[in-house]
């Protein structure tokens, strides 16, 4: 038995097989947290890019969209494993959700590590700061594409 395996027979796992109920309210809950992530990282890179804010300093915007898209990780991360738990093998086998699980664990530590490093610095030249909301925007995006993409195609 693999891992997946293993886990697709917990109780957990079944109870949320077995529950159309509780599949479609951890589904709710999942796409809400997804939404506070999206809001946030929307927020944050149009902000480093210059789009939108511009003339607010990058901390003042990233601070309290960094909370957002945090307690949205949160929300999405525990759902996400809930729900994972019910197909565990086929969807680790899934070109789709690798793509997708990827996408999310390299912005979440670009934005944590890289982007509010950069927020919270002294004068960060223009440049690094555009390319960095250009390069975060295109990640987040790119989860959202792959969420959407592992939906409609599995």
């Amino acid at each position: 038995m693999t891992v997946f395996e293993w886990v697709e027979s917990t109780g957990v796992a079944l109870a949320v097989r077995d529950s159309l109920t509780l599949t479609a309210s951890l589904s709710a809950f999942h796409l809400l947290g997804f939404t506070l992530i999206t809001g946030g990282a929307l927020l944050t890179n149009l902000r480093f890019i210059g789009v939108l804010l511009a003339k607010q300093p990058l901390n003042d915007v990233t601070r309290p969209a960094t909370r957002g898209i945090a307690v949205g990780l949160a929300i999405s991360v525990t759902t996400g494993a809930l729900l994972f738990s019910t197909r565990a093998t086929a969807a680790a086998e899934n070109r789709i959700f690798q793509v997708k699980m990827s996408l999310l664990v390299a912005a979440a530590i670009f934005h944590f590590a890289v982007q509010r490093r950069l927020a919270i610095a002294a004068g960060p030249e223009r440049g690094v700061v555009r390319a960095s909301g250009v390069l975060g925007l295109g990640m987040w995006l790119g989860l959202a594409l792959a969420g959407c993409a592992f939906i409609l195609l599995e």
